[in-house]
């Protein structure tokens, strides 16, 4: 079993470590093997945490993608919560003055977009200009350290869905990044990796006998993270994705498209380690909620082999031809993307390969510049 940051850190017999106020960015995925939640398990060790940190979707999990989250009071421990996904990003410095170090600890998707990259990229800046001390207790990369995918974040359009220049699937670790944007960023932070023990970069989530616990509300399981780093690209579009379905991120629809032959059209392509089934579903969230739609259900093979990027690239393209005027784009897939090529290539009529293929230089200078981060074989 891959041991994590947390279950490493609990053990660590430096009790100066215990006398510290510990200012805790975490959220419920952040659990010990047998469940025990990252609160408890600090507590519970000897930790003093005197105030806790919730990114996006809040410290307790339940707010929607999105969302605004206020700042509030813990009701299991009592502690301040501070939002970093509300009118401020970064901690600020009247909730710094309450910890003397910060610990990070969460579960990542592994997407440059996954916003829980952002949240860390604005604590190791808010923790380096007043000299705070940082400790990121590193978590796998559910969806494998190996395979890297999409293009480079350009200039211009940075935002909190792309706050730093890595491809959309990146491939790394928290801990991995937060070394790569401490030093790229010249964040200045004082920075501690607590490695895991046993990770290896092939590995998948259901791979390390560590269970899995939601990281969001509509990322329930690992074939949904699987999937995530190309399907979230529709959210650039007014197709559903399947937000407020039981299947997030593996549908895709609208009311009017005829769900046979966008089937028909993508098995026709023979991508590998995927196929595609017609289905009706009705999303209760986000494009066409309450609205029936006609669709596809997306179901990988060979997660290994499969690509989710250059499968959504196609499914926008071939959806788009079957919607003539009602297929509409919105700026949020620019955010995405990290640019406007991708947008302008699929209005152009361009194949997906030239895409691809625009993408190889910057993922091959990424894969060198990484190299110095790396913490895991």
């Amino acid at each position: 079993m891959v041991r994590t940051g947390l279950d490493l850190w609990i053990g660590d017999p430096d009790r100066k470590l215990r006398t510290m106020r510990l200012g805790f960015v975490s959220h419920p995925a952040a659990v010990l093997p047998d469940l025990t939640g990252a609160v408890d398990a600090l507590q519970n060790a000897g930790y003093r945490l005197t105030a806790l940190f919730g990114p996006e979707h809040g410290f307790g999990g339940a707010a929607l993608d999105g969302a605004s989250v206020e700042d509030a009071t813990d009701p299991h421990t009592g502690l301040p919560v501070y939002s970093l996904y509300g009118e401020t990003k970064e901690p600020s410095e009247q909730a710094l003055s309450q910890v003397d170090a910060l610990v990070f600890d969460m579960q990542d998707a592994g997407v440059r977009f996954y916003t829980y990259l952002s949240t860390l990229y604005y604590v190791l800046r808010a923790a380096g200009k007043i000299g705070k001390r940082v400790f990121v207790l590193d978590r796998p990369n559910p969806i494998t350290g190996t395979i890297l995918e999409g293009g480079a974040l350009e200039p211009g359009f940075e935002s909190f869905v792309g706050v730093v220049n890595v491809p959309m699937r990146h491939g790394m670790t928290l801990g991995e990044l937060a070394q790569f944007m401490n030093v790229a960023y010249a964040l200045a932070a004082d920075l501690c990796i607590v490695k895991m023990q046993g990770w290896q970069r092939d590995m998948w989530f259901d791979e390390t006998g560590l269970p899995w616990a939601p990281t969001s509300p509509a990322m329930p399981h690992l074939s949904t993270a699987t999937l995530y780093p190309g399907m979230c690209l529709l959210e650039g579009t007014n197709l559903s994705l399947g937000r407020g379905t039981a299947l997030p991120f593996e549908l895709c629809g609208a009311p009017w498209l005829d769900g046979y032959t966008l089937a028909r059209e993508m098995n026709a392509l023979d991508l590998a380690g995927v196929r595609f089934r017609p289905t009706l579903f009705t999303p209760f969230a986000s494009n066409h909620a309450g609205n029936e739609c006609q669709g596809l259900q997306v179901h990988v093979t060979d997660r290994n082999v499969f690509r989710p990027v250059e499968m959504t690239l196609h499914l926008i393209a071939v959806a788009r031809r079957m919607s003539g005027e009602s297929f509409r784009w919105n700026p949020h897939l620019e955010r995405l993307a990290g640019s406007a090529g991708v947008r302008a290539s699929l209005e152009a009529g361009q194949p997906v390969s030239k895409v691809l293929a625009a993408w190889a230089a910057s993922i091959s200078e990424f894969v060198h510049q990484r190299e110095t981060y790396l913490l895991y074989q």
